[in-house]
């Protein structure tokens, strides 16, 4: 074959397509691309002739074929857009219809101690706290000396803290980090005060675990420093972040109690969510509350003086409460849960009914 038969096949290949192209539809228009433009069709195997031609003659003839190709491409997408549906190879017919929904795939969702720390940080927002964050590898300076925790205290223990056998630059002991405590000690060094803030996020001991105890949980610590706060003000906070998280039948209770890190100290507790009221003929039944009808949910207090000296405040001028709760406890609470380890079992048919 010379270059002008082969110009002759390719008007013959042009002229056979688009005299086609007219009488084509939905149920043959896969069939008439791959006539032309399959494997085996009459372009394709047109263009594998130009190996026989000489360079200059491959020049010229490609581009006319990668032309023809090029309009044969584009008629055919015209028709199909046309068309709309088309049939498949096989025969079987493919209907689109865009305005049919989705197909429903399952939805994932939030974690419960996710959903906890959501709605327990957007409740404190609104009080005018901001988030603060620190890392889980702590120094005993940061976890307990610049807190005023003693080195005699208990929780320095080794049945207590996972300490490291590495030390840091200033030849402190490393370890993991046994509350969320730290980052108020990191946030006042850095910031000057009035200070709001919360930090919630995991915490590590040397716990065994059981029904209502972890190695690894969740902490929320908040404080606030400013001119005159008192326990006052941290009364108020608390009872106002408690009746926004379990409504206005919510109670607070606070019990004195001792904290290195604050002056004076409280334990506070809530009204079970668990149980009727105190004094109902129901005595007995409560395995949370034990029939007190008092559950133990926060550690608070105003910030010792020490505490403030540490991070360069003048005790004389400045004064501020701190807070910190376990947010499991809270998650459990909130969702009627009365197994901590069921938030860690990953067991689905649970996840998805919190």
């Amino acid at each position: 074959m010379n270059s002008a038969e082969w110009k002759e096949k390719l008007l013959s290949i042009r002229k056979g397509f688009f005299d086609s192209a007219v009488k084509s539809n939905a149920s043959n228009i896969n069939a008439f691309e791959t006539e032309y433009l399959g494997r085996k069709g009459f372009l394709t195997l047109l263009l594998r002739d130009l190996k026989d031609f000489s360079l200059e003659e491959k020049k010229l003839l490609g581009h006319l074929g990668n032309t023809l190709k090029s309009e044969i491409a584009n008629k055919l997408s015209e028709l199909k857009n046309k068309f709309g549906s088309v049939s498949s190879p096989s025969g079987i017919k493919n209907d689109f219809d865009l305005t049919l929904p989705a197909y429903p795939y399952s939805k994932g969702s939030l974690h419960p101690i996710t959903q906890t720390i959501n709605k327990i940080t957007e409740i404190f927002l609104k009080l005018g706290f901001s988030v603060a964050e620190g890392p889980f590898i702590e120094n005993e300076y940061y976890n307990f000396e610049a807190l005023n925790i003693p080195e005699d205290h208990s929780s320095r223990d080794m049945h207590d803290t996972f300490y490291s056998d590495i030390k840091d630059s200033k030849n402190k002991d490393l370890l993991l980090r046994t509350h969320t405590s730290p980052v108020q000690i990191r946030t006042m060094e850095k910031l000057k005060p009035p200070l709001r803030i919360i930090s919630p996020g995991r915490v590590f001991r040397r716990d065994a675990i059981d029904a209502s105890h972890s190695f690894v949980f969740y902490q929320i610590e908040g404080f606030y420093v400013d001119r005159n706060v008192s326990m006052a003000d941290l009364k108020w906070t608390l009872e106002t972040f408690i009746k926004e998280l379990f409504g206005e039948k919510a109670k607070l209770r606070f019990r004195p109690s001792y904290f290195p890190f604050v002056e004076p100290g409280a334990e506070v507790d809530m009204s079970c969510v668990f149980c009727p009221p105190i004094g109902n003929d129901k005595k007995g039944k409560c395995p949370v509350c034990k029939d007190t009808g008092w559950i133990e949910v926060l550690g608070a207090g105003v910030i010792h003086p020490k505490v403030l000296k540490s991070c360069g405040y003048d005790s004389d001028k400045w004064s501020g409460f701190a807070f910190g709760a376990g947010i499991e406890r809270f998650a459990m609470l909130l969702f009627g849960i009365k197994d901590m380890r069921v938030l860690y079992e990953n067991d689905l048919r649970i996840l998805k009914q919190l």
